[in-house]
This record gives structure tokens, sequence and C-alpha cells, in this order.
């Protein structure tokens, strides 16, 4: 028998079943205690010196079933043991209740004993791997409250300077053009340059240009009288009045139809327009910020925006980096995700395996942090009440595991200086791409002076488009 790997506690009231999973479980260096119902088990997890690594629990017996073992443990905290379930039935409810109660996993009659193994192995290393984080846990769930949706993380050089510059700007009413690719967090930066400034008291409101129809586009920013068009049954007030003494968010004008485009550029420079079907001109007061996460000089090129609204809207201009740009801020983001996630569902906050860190800090996020919150809220969901610390494998789909799999091969299978020559290329060719082909800024990323870049672009024959030396 190999060395014991664990200690096991099997709940169940049929003894045949007991004394065969004690046999598997022993057979795989486990020690193992048994306990014919529900009180019994209480009882033992009671005990300030009995603590096991993993619980099978039945949910049909006598006395206490299983669920009702699970409200128990789960409200005197008994263990933190990973608990799976057995049944004989494929309740669904049962199974939803028992997950929502914090189970590890649910296992129906008759037990498929590989299935069995399986699940204990990594019900044991999932309680190994809770133990050796307790150190870097997070608050409990209880000592956490949500923070504001609209607080800015990031302690990265790029951050720095963007927080710089909502300072600057907050004490200014300046006309600013937010740009960076989606996901970036523009509309938080506009939430932020608001809520710093003398109009923080006063309304914000936020206006998708991509979501507004083309023919209500005009009625919707600038509002409209009855009877201006069918199904216009009252007055109604725009976006830009809304908006009077505060800041009108225009988060990707770049979509608005050329003619609202016009309209759009005179009431900038006049402050002022009249409702659709009206007469009456009225007068605002509203610091306009716009967004876009397409490059607005190249739809001016194209003829898609108009060049003189350009210039009104882009008097300073916010360019946001890409999350691969940041990737020093990833395990900051990371964990306020993963509180608020646990906070909003109710769950256990988690902690990210040192695995799955790594990966995080591997991927490139085309999604930005967007896709880095969407990733970690999804992975605490599914991950449910009973897992602590999530994997790399809850994190990324198995086609991202494989593709990064693969690419470390790649350079393992390389002799030593061709595969530094292939990381350092490849390192050369992120940071161009996260500060769009500024090489200036590429050089500041990875921590190297001008001229040794342009040596290394040289030597690897790197050939970035529209490639600047902006020292801005």
């Amino acid at each position: 028998m190999s060395q014991a790997t664990g200690h096991v506690l099997v709940v169940d009231d049929e003894l045949n079943l007991r004394d065969s999973l004690a046999e598997l479980i022993t057979g795989e260096g486990f020690r193992v205690t048994l306990a014919a119902d529900g009180e019994e088990a209480v009882t033992l997890l009671r005990q300030d010196s009995f603590e096991p690594d993993v619980v099978f629990l039945d949910v049909r017996m006598p006395k206490l079933d299983g669920l009702e073992v699970l409200q128990i443990i789960q409200a005197e905290r008994l263990t933190g043991a990973p608990i799976v379930v057995i049944s004989a039935f494929g309740d669904s409810s049962k199974m939803i209740e028992a997950m929502r109660l914090g189970a590890y996993d649910y296992v129906t009659k008759p037990l498929d004993l590989d299935e069995i193994l399986s699940i204990l192995h990594r019900a044991a290393e999932q309680r190994r791997l809770s133990q050796s984080a307790e150190a870097k846990r997070l608050p409990k769930k209880e000592e956490a409250t949500e923070t504001d949706r609209f607080e800015m993380l990031g302690t990265s050089r790029a951050m720095r300077e963007v927080f710089k510059q909502i300072g600057r700007l907050a004490a200014t009413d300046a006309t600013v053009l937010i740009t960076g690719e989606s996901g970036t967090g523009k509309e938080l930066v506009a939430t932020a340059v608001h809520n710093h400034s003398a109009r923080s008291r006063k309304p914000f409101v936020a206006v998708n240009c991509g979501a507004l129809p083309e023919n209500l586009v005009e009625a919707e920013l600038f509002g409209h009288e009855r009877g201006a068009f069918t199904g216009a049954e009252r007055q109604k007030k725009g976006r830009f009045e809304l908006a009077h003494t505060g800041t009108l968010f225009l988060d990707e004008v770049v979509e608005l139809a050329p003619a609202a485009q016009v309209k759009l550029l005179r009431a900038l420079q006049e402050r002022r327009f009249q409702r659709v079907g009206g007469t009456e001109t009225v007068a605002v007061d509203v610091r306009v910020i716009a967004a876009s996460n397409q490059d607005l000089k190249q739809a001016v090129a194209e003829k898609r925006f108009r060049e003189d609204l350009y210039y009104r809207l882009s008097v300073i201009e916010v360019r946001l980096p890409p999350l691969r740009g940041r990737r020093g801020d990833v395990p900051q983001l990371a964990e306020y995700f993963l509180e608020q996630a646990a906070i909003r569902h109710k769950l256990s906050v988690k902690v990210l395996s040192d695995e799955a860190l790594r990966g995080l800090l591997a991927y490139d996020f085309p999604g930005n942090v967007r896709e880095l919150e969407n990733m970690i809220e999804r992975a605490v969901i599914n991950a449910g009440a009973a897992v602590e610390v999530l994997s790399a494998a809850q994190l990324f789909d198995q086609t991202v595991l494989n593709r990064d799999q693969q690419t470390n091969r790649s350079f393992l299978d390389l002799p030593f200086k061709e595969a530094v020559a292939a990381l350092e290329r490849e390192l050369i060719r992120r940071a161009l791409e996260a500060t769009n082909n500024n090489r200036a800024e590429a050089a500041r990323c990875l921590g190297i002076n001008r001229r040794l870049l342009y040596s290394k672009l040289e030597e690897h024959g790197i050939r970035p488009l529209q490639a600047t030396d902006d020292k801005t």
C-alpha cells in the first residue's frame, strides 16, 4: 500500500457501500473514517481534532439526510473539505441544492469506480491547494463589500500616466476624446473625469452612439416635441438636455451617420439646438467626452467621419493601453474581479492557483479588461461554492491551453540560442503591438533604451508598420 495521502470521511447508511468505498479509497493510500448516518457525521465533524480532506456524503439517510448535513456544515463551518454528494436518484433539484450548499461534486448510484477515483484525487488536490493558499487568501465574503463599479485599478506606468491625465482634465472643462480598443475601460475614464470634476454632483449621461437607430439619432440626442413624428405622443428631452450642467459621454461616436455628425458638430459649436419638430432654441451647459475604439484619423481619411467634428472632439485625447500592454496590472485586476464576483453571486471568495496566474500573465486578452472580468466571473460561477482555488483549466478553454502549450513546446524544441532569439522577437513584437508600433514607447515597456531596441529590430529583421519615434 502506498503512503497515506489524506483523510477521507465516508457517510452512508448502506454498510456494503461504506465498506466498498473504504476498500477502494484505502487502496489509493488514503486513511478512511466511516459514519453510518448524518448525525454520526456531524458529531465527528464537530470535534476539533477531526478534520478530513475529502467527504463522501450520501443524500438519503435516516436521522439527518445529506442536504441537512450540508446545511449544518455550512452554518457552523465545520470543515473546509470538498464534499462529494452521493445519491441513488438523479434528482436535478437535489443536485442543484447540494451544489448551492457548497458540495464539490455530485455522483449517482450505481457508482462508477473510475469516476469515484478521479473525483477523489481531484478533490484531495483541491484541498491541498486550499490549505497552501491560506496565507494569501482574500478577505472573507462577509468582511468584503462591493466597491464602486467605476473604480479604476492599475499600477503600471501606462495606467499611472492615464490617472495623472484624468486628474489634469478633471480640473478643466475641456472636451475629451478617449481612444482605445474595446474593453479597455473608456467609460470608466469618462466617469472618473466627471466624478473628479466640479460637475461631479450633476448628471452623467452616457450614450452608445452605435446602438441608436439611424432614424432616431437626432430625437435621442436633442429631444422632440409632441407630434413631431409617428409615435411622438409627448415632448421628450434629449440626452444633451438631460446632461445640462453635467457631462455627456458619447461612446463609439464614429458610428454616427453623416447627417447626425453635422447636427452634433453644430450643437458642440453653438451649445444650443432645437428639438425635433420644435421652434424653440434650447441652450445647454454640457461638458462633452467622446470615445472610439476605431482610429478616428483613419475614419476621417476614409470619409467616414467629419474632419471638423474630429478636431472639435479631440481637444485633449486620452489613449488607453490594451491589457497586454500593461500585464503587470493583471494580478491586481484579477484579484479585484474575483472578490467582486464572489460578493455578487454570494459565493466564497476564491484565489487563483499559480498556474492560473501564469496563464493570465501570458494571455494576450483580445477583449482586454472586459474579457478578464468576464473570464473571472464565468470561472467563479462555474466553480460553485466548493472550489476555492481556480485553476488554469477553469479560466481558459482547452483551445487556448493547447495553443499556449504548443507555443511553450516550440521554444523548448529549439537550441538554447535560437530559443532565446525567438523569445526576444516575440517580446518585441508584443511590445510594438501594445504601443501601436510606437518604438519609443515600446522601448519603455520593455525596460530598454531606444538604441538597444533599434539594434534588436535590425538584428531580428523586424519592420513595424507605421513605426514612429514619438517621444510623448
